[in-house]
């Protein structure tokens, strides 16, 4: 999975549960009342105002290729 700016901050979080981490690291608050926030990781970091997305998008592909690009959890339709 390569993951863009238009890629959403849910499915980065539900995929790779690490990535939290790198995302506060940024200022983006990932997860709200134990749930992934919604929106695109372009729509947040913006919001968030995060200087610099291509090092956040580097350091969350940098995670999905470590992870082998395998899902972590099994993702739900209508969760």
């Amino acid at each position: 999975m390569e993951i863009t700016p238009d890629t959403t901050v849910e499915e980065v979080v539900l995929r790779y549960p690490d990535s939290v981490d790198i995302f506060f690291k940024y200022g983006i608050p990932a997860i709200a009342c134990g749930a992934p926030i919604w929106g695109t990781i372009g729509e947040n970091a913006e919001k968030y105002g995060v200087e610099d997305l291509d090092a956040l998008l580097k350091e969350l592909n940098d995670l999905a290729r470590k992870k082998g690009g395998k899902i972590d959890i099994k993702i739900t339709p209508g969760f």
